[in-house]
């Protein structure tokens, strides 16, 4: 079980954390408003994976990205905004699709996508992804990988490895119906997962995707329910929920100013693994993640300028996000 007061001990291995997704551009409207009908769209790096793999670099932990881009302009933009952040290409493949990108709405709260696929889905498993399997000390992937062959095969593979090597499995549901192949019931798939991970978080939209409309407290339990060990449960302006099965506790936001929410939940991720890595006790971990994600939803676009996480730390009063539930 996952103790809260607890910290998680890795072993010693080169990499701290592996991301394996999509890598995509993330066209976000200059104005507010969920109905496309701005004229203006600015290009950002966007994609998950990508964006928690970059954050975590500049945390000022050892990150590694496996993706697929296209071999175009865009991207080599994508591949390009890796280089600057120090972060190895050599696992990104180029393949002969076009680059996927997603066109957003600007936004407070949910953001509205319209997705737009071909290169991001084509990751195939390989000895060189058995070799960071190998030397990671956790691996990150979301819904994106999953929802199409040939990536969904080779997260399956890489679920199995990871438990061989003792490697820290942690998922995001990011379920969207649009992004799924037809014919395929991803909902049905997503809790099948659930208990061959070790840790999940969904977002309060995420939940209500895959099992309906409900209350937090009941969406938690759903998640439970199927075999999740530990569920972080985000609610935006409302906190999170957080439960280990037999412990929840709730978090407020630290967030003071909201700009633009793109990106917020993958810079949660990568305060959480940072502080996990860094040796802060789990309960620590995740209150680092609300820190990162407060800084992030200043700015607009998924990647902002972080400092390292104790920098961070020192800027948020991380008390101020704990609200006892029950037993922790």
């Amino acid at each position: 079980m996952f103790n809260f007061n607890d910290k998680i001990v890795f072993d010693d291995k080169k990499y701290d954390v592996l991301t394996v997704g999509e890598m995509l551009v993330d066209m976000i409207s200059t104005d507010y408003g969920d109905d496309f009908e701005c004229d203006t769209y600015k290009k950002y790096f966007g994609g998950s994976p990508a964006n928690i793999a970059i954050n975590s670099k500049m945390l000022g932990i050892n990150s590694i990205i496996v993706s697929s881009v296209g071999n175009d302009g865009l991207g080599k933009f994508l591949l390009k905004k890796l280089q600057e952040h120090h972060i190895e290409i050599k696992y990104v493949r180029q393949v002969d699709y076009s680059t996927s990108m997603v066109l957003v709405t600007k936004s407070k709260s949910s953001p509205t996508p319209i997705f737009y696929r071909d290169a991001d889905y084509h990751i195939e498993y390989s000895d060189e992804l058995k070799y960071l399997i190998e030397n990671t000390k956790i691996v990150h992937f979301s819904s994106w990988p999953i929802s199409r062959n040939p990536s969904r095969s080779t997260v399956e593979i890489l679920i199995d490895e990871c438990k061989k090597y003792d490697v820290l499995v942690c998922y995001d549901p990011n379920y969207h119906s649009m992004i799924w192949e037809r014919g395929h019931d991803g909902r049905e798939y997503i809790k099948s997962l659930i208990a061959k991970v070790d840790i999940i978080k969904p977002s309060e939209d995420d939940a209500e995707r895959i099992f309906g409309k409900d209350t937090p407290e009941n969406q938690l339990n759903k998640f439970l329910d199927l075999g999740a060990k530990l569920v972080i449960l985000t609610l935006g302006k409302d906190g999170a929920i957080v439960s280990n099965g037999e412990e929840t506790i709730r978090f407020n936001t630290l967030a003071d100013e909201v700009v633009d929410t793109t990106g917020a939940g993958d810079a949660f991720w990568s305060g959480f693994y940072s502080g996990l890595i860094k040796g802060y006790t789990l309960k620590k971990s995740l209150e680092l993640g609300f820190a990162v994600s407060a800084y992030k939803l200043r700015y607009v676009g998924a990647i902002v300028d972080l400092p390292d996480i104790d920098t961070i730390k020192s800027m948020y009063d991380l008390k101020k996000t704990e609200v006892l539930l029950n037993g922790a």
